[in-house]
């Protein structure tokens, strides 16, 4: 089972419940840090590194010796990576997605495959918990290429070991936040009751809702600010699958980089809770994936 923890918006707490949720799993886990921008997992797990690799995406190398200045790979391109201009062809790297396209489609082949870094896929353990993350270079502009390096990580692990996988998604409903959430078998919104929570809440749910996958919350500073979400999810049939209450001694091992769900018997048993109930949610969706098989 992948269950991705994700946010409409950041500061809701998503990495605290992902920590919390990979200190008390009581099978064979990987916790994933796909906010390869941000990546702070880390900070909570301290996972022992045993490996680091860069992270590479395929961009065009153009031989001008072979070259006729067709346009044929700047029409294809459609993002300006590669452009020819009379007897001049450029390539803009940075501007690359790695798509092959222009390599495709050059009758001459006088294009070859180069590389730009992306960042860095590093693995280690934290405890009995399996650690794996991805590092963006910085001043590099696209997190999904190493995303997807660090998924295809993920996923020879889970072929070969069986492992449950709880990923640590980025904020927000842009292009990495659904690349996160896409191979997850069960989606989980970790949100607060405030006007922006609420709002990006929502967004969050419009964004992942056509995937077809389970999605429930979990409402973090409960009992601060407004019961819009609790309407909204009684409204849309989304299950609450728990609160976290808005409490001092939560914010202080936060800011200390403590584990949530270690400080109190009750925030243990509300996280093993919550464990159980992602679960039995993802259980559900499984008959209704066959069935659409």
């Amino acid at each position: 089972m992948i269950a991705a923890i994700a946010s409409g918006k950041g500061g809701t707490g998503k990495t605290t419940v992902t920590a919390s949720l990979a200190s008390i799993w009581d099978s064979p886990l990987i916790a994933v840090d796909l906010d390869v921008e941000e990546p702070n997992l880390h900070l909570f797990l301290q996972p022992v590194i045993e490996g680091c690799e860069k992270g590479y995406i395929l961009t065009p190398v153009v031989d001008e010796a072979k070259c006729t200045y067709c346009g044929a790979c700047a029409d294809i391109c459609q993002f300006a990576a590669i452009t020819v201009m009379g007897r001049l062809i450029l390539t803009f790297p940075e501007m690359c997605h790695g798509c092959n396209g222009c390599i495709a489609v050059c009758p001459e082949k006088a294009i070859s495959p180069g590389q730009r870094e992306l960042g860095d896929i590093s693995w280690g353990k934290a405890g009995q918990v399996d650690y794996l993350a991805g590092r963006l270079r910085i001043g590099e502009a696209m997190s999904p290429p190493l995303m997807r390096l660090v998924k295809a990580r993920l996923k020879r692990i889970l072929a070969e070991t069986g492992k449950d996988a709880i990923i640590d998604a980025p904020p927000g409903v842009s292009c990495p936040a659904v690349n996160a959430v896409l191979d997850s078998d069960i989606i989980i919104l970790v949100t607060e009751p405030t006007p922006f929570g609420f709002y990006d809440f929502q967004l969050a749910c419009e964004a992942f809702s056509p995937f077809g996958k389970p999605i429930g919350a979990v409402i973090n500073r409960a009992g601060l600010g407004q019961d819009d979400i609790y309407r909204f999810c009684q409204e849309r049939g989304l299950p609450i699958l728990a609160e976290i209450p808005y409490d001092r001694a939560i914010a202080e091992a936060y800011s200390c980089g403590r584990i949530i769900a270690g400080i109190s018997p009750e925030l243990s048993a509300t996280f093993v809770s919550l464990k159980d109930k992602i679960r039995e949610l993802a259980a559900l969706s499984r008959p209704q994936e066959a069935a659409h098989a």
